[in-house]
C-alpha cells in the first residue's frame, strides 16, 4: 500500500497522518506542505506516477 499525507501550513504536523498511514500498513508514504489554496502538489503527482494498477492509495483524511 502507498500512502498520501498533506498538511496546509508549517505550523501544522504531519506526524499524525503518517502514524495512521504506518499503522494501516502503507509501505511508501508521500508527504508535503501545502496551502490548499495551491493547486500544485508536487508529491501527489509523485505519488500518483508511482501507483501500479494492482497498488492501494490510502489517504489519512478525505479533504487532503
Amino acid at each position: 500500500m502507498t500512502g498520501y499525507a498533506r498538511v496546509s501550513t508549517d505550523g501544522q504536523t504531519l506526524d499524525s497522518q503518517i502514524e495512521l498511514l504506518r499503522t494501516t500498513g502503507c509501505e511508501r508514504i508521500f508527504s508535503e506542505t501545502a496551502s490548499g489554496a495551491k493547486t500544485e502538489r508536487r508529491e501527489l503527482r509523485k505519488c500518483i506516477a508511482a501507483l501500479k494498477p494492482s497498488d492501494v492509495l490510502v489517504v489519512a483524511r478525505l479533504d487532503r
